[in-house]
């Protein structure tokens, strides 16, 4: 069920970054990375129910991952295209920006984002958060940032220099590798702290691995944030630039995953 609100009435006079992850969902859920079963089993315990709210929900990954774990999930998404996608596998989705999301008086045990907080308006977000939710209910706030092996990193980084010396990937991506969210982290922990309705924030980390062949990296790589603004053809010279540095490390690498959490517990009173 995808559920359309007054909030996506008025088209915008230009394509911000957030807008662009739609335009293939069908390969934004097939290479986009999963979150670890620990993560989801960490948010689950102690909630005095198993209704969740995952903000930002796209095509569903990170709600799947909770249904799975035996939560009721239901998603709110800017993003008709990637909405479409999520109900099309069974997830009820609310068409929305979050800051602008009418609850219509539903409460829920846990409120998720993962990779998506960053496009909330910190501020109107926290307190929305505190609004949807429960007492004992948590806020869970994640993302998943990675490290590639030093020399290809070094190597993707010419690569971009070289192409796309302007594009974030290059200018904080690569360079920030697995602590590129940690400032982010610390002032979203703020932001909750300030509204007065949640107990003092957590930061949690799980660290984990995956291996990716070249088709799999430049498969992925393409759904990174500004990618989809490019003309296709700087993507596909982009692509073979870094297939080329994965064929030249023998193929295939593994990548050192981080995610990291920002987490906070709804007050009683």
């Amino acid at each position: 069920m995808v559920t359309i609100t007054d909030d996506n009435a008025a088209e915008q006079p230009s394509r911000p970054i957030s807008e662009a992850f739609g335009e293939d969902p069908a390969r934004y859920d097939r290479a986009r990375p999963r979150y670890p079963r620990e993560l989801v089993d960490r948010v689950v315990a102690g909630l005095p129910g198993r209704s969740v709210l995952d903000v930002g929900c796209g095509t569903g990954i990170v709600a799947r991952l909770f249904q799975a774990a035996g939560c009721e999930v239901l998603g709110v998404e800017p993003d008709e295209r990637m909405a479409a996608f999520a109900a099309e596998r069974g997830l009820p989705v609310d068409i929305a920006k979050f800051e602008d999301w009418d609850p219509a008086g539903r409460a829920f045990d846990a409120l998720v984002a993962g990779m998506t907080w960053h496009w909330v308006d910190p501020v109107k977000g926290a307190q929305q958060a505190a609004r949807v939710l429960r007492p004992g209910g948590r806020v869970a706030l994640f993302w998943n940032a990675f490290q590639v092996p030093a020399g290809l990193a070094e190597a993707f980084a010419e690569v971009y220099a070289r192409l796309l010396p302007d594009h974030p990937m290059y200018q904080h991506g690569l360079k920030a590798g697995r602590g590129v969210y940690a400032p982010f982290l610390t002032s979203t922990a703020d932001v909750l702290r300030d509204t007065g309705a949640f107990d003092e924030a957590e930061q949690w980390h799980f660290d984990w691995q995956q291996a990716y062949t070249r088709d799999e990296w430049t498969d992925l790589a393409p759904t990174f944030g500004g990618h989809a603004l490019l003309p296709k053809a700087k993507v596909t010279e982009l692509m073979a630039g870094i297939g080329a540095e994965v064929d030249n490390a023998g193929g295939s690498f593994v990548a050192e995953y981080r995610t990291v959490a920002v987490t906070a517990v709804r007050k009683n009173s």
